[in-house]
């Protein structure tokens, strides 16, 4: 039987234990939300940059953006430049803003998290930034990783100190993707949200 590594062992791992003795006899993967877990399933597909028409302006920003920081980190250290943490496409519907990221996940051989945003409010408070902090961390577990948020203008909207509870639960989760968008490394370990408009 092999040793497990210490350095796995973090508060919260979930771990095997030998009933008789309590060694631990294997470090258990994070236990993953079924709501999280259904945005893998949005499998993006083999899509192509020729599969989408009429945008190369759009998918060279993208590849230099996106791709390039996550296959070669080097370069963006040697030149000194910090890539970005994510993108935000934008347009009316059926401008190709998901084509472009099933593209790119596709090219990059990427995970692939589509979340609607206006699906993840929740009513009970806290459970909408949990499911958040639940995606992320999958994100970071399996990476390389595109987190694809369609209609984030849901949780966008402007902050307020009045209005309902729902009001309050949106600002919570907007302040725990805000929170989960800064606290990134820079290179090589960062994953890129899409937020799509």
């Amino acid at each position: 039987m092999e040793a497990v590594d210490k350095e796995k062992l973090t508060a919260g791992t979930r771990v095997v234990l030998d009933m008789t003795t309590l060694t631990i006899m294997r470090a258990l993967p994070r236990e993953v939300d079924p709501v999280v877990y259904n945005m893998l399933h949005e499998d993006p597909g083999n899509v192509s940059y020729a599969a989408v028409g009429g945008l190369s302006d759009q998918i060279r920003e993208l590849r230099e953006s996106i791709e390039l920081p996550l296959m070669n980190p080097e370069l963006f250290i040697r030149v000194g430049i910090k890539p970005p943490k994510g993108v935000l496409l934008y347009g009316p519907p059926g401008t190709g803003k998901t084509l472009l990221a099933r593209a790119i996940a596709s090219n990059i051989d990427a995970n692939f998290l589509k979340v609607v945003s206006s699906a993840i409010i929740d009513k009970y408070i806290g459970e909408s930034a949990r499911l958040i902090r639940e995606m992320f961390g999958y994100a970071r577990d399996h990476q390389p990783c595109i987190i694809f948020m369609d209609e984030i203008d849901a949780i966008g909207g402007r902050r307020f100190s009045e209005g309902t509870s729902v009001d309050r639960e949106i600002q919570r989760t907007l302040m725990e993707l805000l929170n989960q968008l800064d606290g990134f490394d820079q290179l090589g370990e960062s994953q890129n949200d899409y937020g799509n408009q």
